[in-house]
């Protein structure tokens, strides 16, 4: 880390808040993709990473076939006026080739998927011709090749069907499948040590003493890096307690490329997770001009152990999550950070904001008797209130120089699931 990021972070940690953008491009020039690979089933592909590109090992489709139900034929016989009729000659089931050429004033029944047999090069729709005593009559207005899918059309043989750095959705599955390849080439999963701390939280389970209350967060977090793919290792709930966070973030350095904790990044008394960082790693920054989360600790633990000290209040921990967290364990994953879906909407309600920081508030949106989508906010927008988060379809994306919102007034919002 160079002595001018390190003064500039030192700058963010003395009271100067960074701008989210300046944060998460931090945050991401020092990601490192996982270095290894690993080769599975590709049913077992879903929502895992690409390690290279996947190469057209065949022409998709391998040979010329026919796009509809109908008949085959050869361009010559097509009436340019008028009509013609051809004598049927045949049948061609798909996976079923004709074996035969067809001839000048003939013509074949042809299902969809079928092999176009030689001598014909056009396919006639079956609802655009008659059919009667073996004789097909085609009506005017037919052109050379229609209603036929060529060789190689889709992919080209040696050609990238799909790139290194993909998460895999159903509809490449099946396209990896229609090539033939049985196993494929992926990152490892990230690992993630998850774990939160505070004296002032229990386990689920436990009966709650004066002032506590139960742990939330891990639950919410872990459920984010599932959906993430993340192989989460969870260490539960660790007290304030300098020796045993120390002693946790040394063990989870040696075997997880994350390390996520909520709670201890504030400037509390017993707030210790920012100190034993520093201690053990370099810590990036730790106040950030957004709200809810303006409180996250970043750093690297050993070689390139990434770490995020989230906030502990639930809703602040999960925004900062998906602002900070997702891209980043995107990136070491092996893809391009890749953001929310995000759009202009009308807001229902008036909205209080101070320039100055970014603010996301949690909303739903619902169509007007018109059609028209709207946003409204969830009730309560406290950090603390999880329930507003649950009851979100989205965040409501106030930017950093904006100030009051009206009703009526356009905002952005960004979808909580792709």
């Amino acid at each position: 880390m160079s002595n001018e990021h390190e003064t500039r972070c030192a700058g963010a940690q003395a009271g100067h808040p960074l701008h989210q953008a300046e944060a998460l491009q931090r945050i991401l020039d020092t990601c490192m993709r996982i270095p290894e690979a690993e080769h599975i089933p590709l049913e077992a592909g879903l929502g895992r990473v690409l390690y290279e590109d996947v190469l057209a090992p065949l022409n998709v489709p391998p040979d010329d076939n026919s796009a509809m139900d109908g008949y085959a034929m050869r361009a010559a016989d097509l009436p340019s006026s008028g009509s013609a009729s051809l004598r049927l000659s045949g049948r061609v089931l798909a996976g079923h080739p004709l074996g035969s050429a067809v001839g000048p004033g003939e013509c074949v029944s042809i299902m969809t998927g079928a092999l176009i047999p030689d001598g014909a090069d056009t396919v006639v729709m079956r609802e655009q011709t008659q059919a009667e005593d073996g004789l097909v009559r085609i009506g005017p207005g037919h052109r050379r090749g229609e209603n036929i899918r060529r060789r190689g059309e889709d992919l080209r043989l040696g050609e990238a069907a799909l790139a290194r750095g993909r998460r895999l959705r159903p509809a490449d599955l099946g396209l990896i499948a229609s090539l033939g390849i049985p196993m494929i080439k992926v990152f490892r999963r990230p690992r993630v040590a998850l774990f939160s701390t505070g004296d002032e939280i229990c386990n689920l389970g436990d009966s709650p003493r004066g002032g506590q209350i139960y742990d939330s967060n891990r639950y919410s977090l872990r459920g984010l890096l599932e959906d993430l793919g993340a192989e989460v290792l969870d260490l539960g709930i660790l007290p304030d307690e300098p020796e045993r966070l120390r002693s946790a973030l040394r063990e989870s350095a040696l075997s997880a490329d994350a390390v996520l904790s909520s709670g201890g990044v504030s400037v509390g008394e017993a707030d210790h997770v920012t100190r034993v960082l520093s201690e053990l790693g370099r810590v990036s920054f730790w106040k950030i001009a957004i709200k809810p989360g303006r409180p996250l600790a970043f750093g690297i633990l050993g070689q390139r152990t990434l770490f995020f000290g989230l906030p502990g209040n639930p809703v602040a921990a999960m925004v900062t999550f998906i602002r900070f967290v997702r891209p980043a364990l995107q990136r070491i994953s092996g893809q391009d950070p890749e953001e929310l879906p995000s759009f202009e909407v009308p807001c229902l309600d008036a909205l209080k904001k101070v320039p100055g920081r970014t603010e996301f508030q949690r909303g739903t949106l619902r169509r007007d008797d018109a059609g028209r989508l709207w946003v409204g906010v969830t009730g309560r927008q406290g950090s603390g209130i999880l329930h507003s988060m649950s009851q979100a379809t989205c965040l409501i994306v106030l930017e950093h120089d904006r100030g009051p919102v009206a009703a009526g007034e356009t905002v952005t919002v960004q979808l909580l699931q792709g």
